[in-house]
């Protein structure tokens, strides 16, 4: 399984464990909340799913078309693929096999979830991930991107006199974008050291974490880490 394969199916199994969706939703929701996934299609999300229920991780159920807007007017309508009484939608449900698994990969804080688009994918689920394990994530994308800017620091410097103007501003675009990303994992790792310092000597303890066992401030489901790519705006 190709590493970008590997990523989509834990997007996957970790959308679906909120709740079931058909495939239009979830891809929606893949391209919404985990913009990591803006250009992919409908052929790489469906033969996704199909290995996930051969592996028993997701069931497919009967289940209603997603209703469509009418055109001009706002309301919800029933789309015409349903009106012409064709198949109706399928609705894939994470198994408990599923569910053990992804948090199997939840767990997981190897080199691969430091990585850029990995990631991103990890930290659009640190709602539901271990304060340990979010730690471990966060320290080891720290440390990659400073060996980063590290060898970006050193290239520079060899080959700074034989650019061009523009291409060495685009190497100072990159480099200050791995510095803003390191300064915002600075930020995250203070604030889940101070929180888990913070319950631990509060009376109340536990009563100030949410249900997911996220420390009060810290980023929720959805706020998305700077753009990996280096289009991040200054």
């Amino acid at each position: 399984m190709s590493r970008r394969s590997g990523i989509l199916e834990f997007a996957v199994l970790g959308l679906l464990r909120e709740s079931p969706m058909h495939g239009y939703e979830l891809r929606k929701r893949l391209n919404t909340s985990l913009g990591i996934f803006r250009a992919f299609s409908y052929g790489t999300l469906y033969p996704c799913l199909k290995t996930l229920v051969a592996n028993g991780w997701l069931i497919e159920e009967p289940g209603n078309a997603p209703a469509e807007a009418a055109p001009g007017s706002g309301r919800a309508v029933a789309p015409a693929s349903s009106l012409a009484g064709r198949r109706a939608k399928i609705v894939y449900r994470l198994t408990a096999e599923g569910k053990e698994h992804f948090e199997e990969l939840l767990s997981h804080t190897g080199p691969d979830s430091w990585e850029d688009e990995h990631f991103a994918a990890r930290f659009a689920f640190f709602g539901q991930t271990e304060h340990d394990v979010r730690m471990r994530v966060l320290e080891g994308r720290r440390s990659r991107l400073e060996e980063r800017l590290e060898k970006m620091s050193a290239s520079l410097a060899r080959t700074r006199e034989r650019l061009d103007d523009y291409t060495l501003e685009l190497q100072r675009h990159g480099m200050e974008s791995v510095e803003r990303e390191v300064r915002w994992l600075n930020e995250l790792i203070e604030s889940e050291r101070s929180g888990r310092d913070q319950r631990r000597s509060s009376p109340e303890g536990s009563a100030q974490q949410n249900t997911a066992g996220e420390p009060d401030g810290l980023p929720r489901r959805g706020d998305n880490p700077p753009d990996p790519s280096g289009d991040t705006a200054k």
